[in-house]
Formats: C-alpha cells, structure tokens, sequence
C-alpha cells in the first residue's frame, strides 16, 4: 500500500471542480439526464482519487457524494430533473445547518475539516464557522432562487460559472480572519517579552491624558 500523501493545490481544485465541469459538457451534447449520471460517475472517481492520496476519506467530499448519488439515482429514476437542481440547495442547508449546531454546543465543527491545513485559535474556528455557515445558508437561497425562476440551460452554466467563483471569492475574502486568528501568531503575541516594550533610551513614556 502507498503511502499517504497530501493533495496538491491543482489537483485538489480538479477533484472539486472537475465533475462540475464533466456536468456542464456532458449537459452541452447529450442532455440533463446524461450530465447527471456523468456528473455522478465524476463525484465518485474524484472520492476514490482523494482516497488514493490521502489514505482517508474527508467528511464534506463524502456527504456530497452521497447526496449527489441519492438526488441523481432519483432524477434518473423518475426521469424528474428537479431533483437534481434541488441536490445543491439540500446540501448547502446540511453543511450551514450542522456548523450552526456545532456553534450552539460550542464545536466549531469547520475546525475537523480544515485543522489539516489551517491552525486557528477557538475564537478564529467559531468566527469562520459562523460566517461559512451564513455562506451555504445563501447559497441555498440563491439556488432556489435560480432553478425557480431560470431555465435549465442558465441554472446549469450557474452551477459552474457561478457558484463555483462565488466560493472561491468568500474563501479568499476569509484570509484576513485566518490571518488574525493563526494559533501560532496568537501564541507569539500571548509570550512576547514585556521587556520589549519599554520606551527607547532617552524617552520617558507619557500617560495617556
């Protein structure tokens, strides 16, 4: 067995991004119908492909996939694509709902996803949870919203063209929390010498009037 290794920056983005690109082009030639099997052939390839790395199967990968096998096996069943356009808004409530609960207990639920690649202080995991959560709970909006209102052909370049710069923008936006909120600067600024924080040579320093 090889050993575990981590996910690369690119080919984790081809892992999250690429059964939704596979969905689009297969809904380009051949339908709704077939973009939803393609699309679930891609979400359980890119799970196996993670696997393989990584040597552990990530929670938020898999719930979607499990999703993405029930609402599609359904729209495929019944020949009802409304399922599928309702599996995004179903899985953006589940991940807002369960970081909302987990704040409630006070378990910043995010912090077991991403303590593998970010090390926040509790405060930064609490913040981030709760504004992720907001996140999927308008995501869910906006996908009701659209698939409501829009034609299939919109509701699916949507899928790829914006929901997909959407997230990447928040999480960027994210960075100056994580920033802010990094254990290990938290635990620098907690044993910095008070020494260090003497006037200079020459200088008395002054009471705040």
């Amino acid at each position: 067995m090889k050993p575990a290794r981590p996910l690369s920056p690119r080919l984790k983005l081809v892992l999250d991004v690429g059964p939704l690109v596979l969905f689009f082009a297969a809904y380009a030639w051949f339908g709704i119908f077939a973009a939803t099997a393609a699309f679930m052939i891609a979400v359980v390839a890119a799970l196996l492909v993670g696997f393989m790395r990584t040597r552990r199967w990530p929670i938020m990968p898999m719930v979607s996939a499990f999703i993405v096998l029930v609402f599609g096996g359904l729209t495929l069943v019944l020949h009802d694509e409304t399922f599928i356009k309702v599996k995004p808004t179903i899985i953006y409530v589940l991940f807002g709902t369960v970081l909302m609960v987990g704040l409630a207990f006070d378990k910043p639920l995010l912090a077991m996803v991403f303590d593998s690649v970010f090390d926040l202080t509790d405060e930064g995991w609490r913040k981030l949870a709760a504004r992720w959560a907001a996140f999927f709970f308008a995501l869910a909006v906006l996908n009701e919203l659209i698939w409501r209102t829009q034609s299939t052909d919109f509701w699916v370049k949507f899928k790829l063209f914006g929901f997909v710069p959407l997230t990447f923008v928040f999480a960027a936006l994210q960075y100056p929390l994580m920033t802010r909120y990094a254990a290990g600067r938290a635990s620098a600024e907690t044993n910095k010498d008070p020494s260090t924080d003497t006037a200079p040579p020459g200088r008395e320093s002054k009471p705040v009037p």
